[in-house]
């Protein structure tokens, strides 16, 4: 029976970290965009999905370890959100190899997401005038990572966590 209820204890804690962890790493990406300034390229913008998509998953492994639904759902939830989080870093990995030349980004790399002025007698000008950043750049590396390679740290650690609690069993 304790072994069952360590394995619940697990799994419970590894969805109260991985959903964190999660909400974590996005909201220092809108942070960075909003607080700090740095105007994402496509590829920023896209690494961020697999988050969006696995937060409410990583929410609903929370809520079936305190409810005490069946373990298959929370163990389900918890695979779904390790293999959003190993997206996530195959995205970063080809970001990164793009901003190191290793092969060429897509062609809508030019496409981000501006900032654009909330005056509309400016708009048409701000949108002739303001480009997005090229996905070919980092906008900032930090020991040596762009916020690409971070995310693929990131990644794979919220990945092991998710699979970590996933894979608790009772003996």
């Amino acid at each position: 029976m304790t072994s069952a209820v360590s394995a619940d204890k697990n799994r419970s804690a590894s969805a109260v970290l991985v959903t964190l962890g999660m909400i974590v790493t996005v909201g220092a990406a809108l942070g960075f965009q909003h607080i700090g300034g740095y105007t994402p390229c496509a590829l920023c913008l896209l690494e961020r999905d697999p988050y969006y998509y696995a937060i409410p998953v990583g929410i609903l492994a929370i809520a079936a370890s305190l409810f005490r639904l069946p373990v298959w759902l929370s163990r389900s939830a918890l695979i779904i959100v390790g293999v959003a989080m190993l997206i996530g870093a195959g995205l970063g990995v080809y970001h990164s190899g793009v901003e190191w030349g290793f092969w060429p980004g897509p062609t809508t790399c030019s496409t981000g997401a501006p900032s654009i002025t909330t005056n509309a007698g400016n708009l048409l000008s701000d949108l002739n005038a303001i480009k997005a950043p090229s996905c070919n750049d980092a906008a900032l590396r930090v020991l040596g990572l762009s916020f690409a390679g971070w995310n693929v740290v990131a990644s794979i650690v919220l990945a092991g966590i998710a699979f970590f609690g996933a894979t608790r069993k009772a003996a």
